[in-house]
């Protein structure tokens, strides 16, 4: 330090002599007037020899050579360990000409130690601060939170907004969509209906259909199929599609049915077309005019309304139908006519218009449907011989009878027939069948194949001025 060294006893510049021994601290006066270190020896300042004393007094100046001398056992410290390093010599790594400075811990006096200072870094235990910090904030941000959310509500639930409408009241028994009521027929019987495509040289025809079995027969109409090449797509409720081949039809009670290569599907109820009275609600359901998944609604305006239907150059088509006020129209054929428990009872097949021959007919509340009893009797006849019996009197109707009592004169009378085996002869006049007036020869052909094929049913006619009642037991066409 400056130009004066403090050695550890031993002049370095100095060789071949004994090092003296190390002096322990607080040998000798500290020089007056110099900075001293509590309980060590004193460090001369540089320059400035402490007074009263001489050189070669035991502490080394500046200008002198350093050499130490053993100090006198006196002083404090003189009873304890030397603290200076006394093992110079052995240290391999030190520097012979380097000076020496050794700084040797003093001892703390009381009331003079430093003020404690804590490592901010270093983890501690949480105060009384913290403990009531933490919850404070958690609870206003909850407090934040449930404001935003509660304004958001009240914005979204028109509070503070002018209030459009009355106080909801309880829905009526009609909006609430009982299983009985029109929404739940409609949602029950949708999957089932299907939109049916069918390819042929004129171009494709549209129609609908229903499923029959839950192995993929579908029930439509003959005159939707007819004219194709045998293959037809069906569309499901659902949007998805899948090819049919066609099962077999028949023309005369406009009945086909085609076949769905897909297992799993959920095939309509059957109802008892034979039981429907005038006045019941019904519902039809098809694609009209491409519109598919269609419900219109109606009720059962009359029954056994004789058709007779049929294109140019095609087969003459003869049913009893259910008349209908349901909107039907193209593209509804085939489709189911639902009663108000969700059962099919009918096959929707043609309507009434008042356009002329030719043009695009639309609905003006006539339509008419297969009796679903002559349809799933037809439909079992193809499904299981690939075609349909027909039903006959075996007799041949000549023209409207003569007389105000109306009816149907029978132009010839099959020997051994039905007819004949009742007793009915050449020109009886047939007024009634099961009840039903006859005015037309068509009345007469629609009404008879409306029954299955060993029905008995109970035949008026009038055979000249008499009236005589009788049992004709119906049977099937040999054809």
């Amino acid at each position: 330090m400056g130009g004066t060294d403090v050695t550890d006893g031993w002049d370095w510049r100095r060789g071949g002599e004994t090092p003296a021994p190390a002096r322990p601290p607080g040998a000798g006066a500290p020089p007056a007037g110099s900075p001293a270190m509590p309980g060590h020896g004193t460090m001369p300042m540089a320059g400035s020899p402490p007074a009263g004393s001489s050189p070669g007094a035991g502490v080394p100046y500046a200008g002198s050579t350093p050499t130490w001398q053993a100090p006198t056992a006196s002083g404090p410290g003189a009873a304890g360990a030397s603290p200076w390093w006394s093992d110079a010599l052995g240290d391999p790594w030190r520097d012979p000409a380097a000076p020496t400075a050794v700084v040797v811990p003093g001892v703390v006096v009381p009331g003079t130690e430093p003020e404690p200072v804590t490592d901010p870094d270093a983890p501690g235990r949480p105060t009384l601060r913290h403990l009531l910090l933490i919850p404070l904030i958690t609870a206003l941000l909850a407090g934040t939170l449930g404001g935003a959310l509660g304004y958001a509500f009240a914005v979204r639930g028109g509070v503070g907004q002018t209030v459009l409408g009355a106080e909801p009241a309880e829905p009526p028994a009609l909006a609430q969509r009982k299983p009985e009521s029109l929404a739940g027929v409609a949602a029950r019987v949708l999957p089932s209906v299907v939109t049916i495509r069918v390819s042929s040289l004129g171009g494709t025809s549209e129609g609908s259909g229903f499923i029959a079995s839950a192995d993929g027969h579908v029930i439509t109409n003959d005159h939707v199929v007819a004219g194709g090449s045998g293959k037809a797509s069906v569309v499901f409720n659902d949007g998805t599609t899948a090819p049919a081949t066609v099962v077999g039809q028949d023309p005369e009670s406009d009945v086909a049915v085609i076949k769905v290569d897909r297992t799993g599907l959920r095939p309509v109820e059957f109802g008892d077309s034979d039981a429907l009275a005038v006045g019941d609600p019904v519902l039809a359901i098809g694609s009209p005019l491409s519109l598919a998944n269609t419900v219109t609604a109606g009720i059962v305006s009359a029954l056994d309304r004789t058709m007779q239907a049929g294109e140019p150059g095609g087969p003459v088509r003869y049913y009893a139908a259910i008349q209908t006020d349901a909107a039907v129209n193209h593209g509804n054929s085939g489709g189911p006519l639902v009663d108000g428990a969700g059962r099919v009872v009918g096959v929707n097949s043609t309507i009434k218009s008042l356009v002329a021959e030719g043009q695009e007919a639309g609905n003006i509340g006539l339509a008419f449907a297969i009796p679903i009893n002559q349809a799933k009797r037809v439909t079992q006849d193809i499904i299981g011989t690939g075609k349909a019996r027909r039903t006959v009197i075996g007799a041949q109707v000549g023209g409207p009878g003569a007389g105000a009592g109306g009816g149907v004169r029978l132009a010839a009378v099959e020997p051994s027939g039905p007819a004949a085996d009742a007793g009915l002869k050449v020109g009886d006049v047939i007024t009634k069948l099961n009840g039903r007036p006859m005015t037309e020869p068509t009345d007469l052909i629609a009404l008879v194949r409306k029954f299955a094929p060993g029905s008995v049913v109970t035949v008026e006619y009038r055979r000249g001025a008499a009236r005589q009642n009788t049992s004709v037991t119906l049977a099937a066409d040999a054809k």
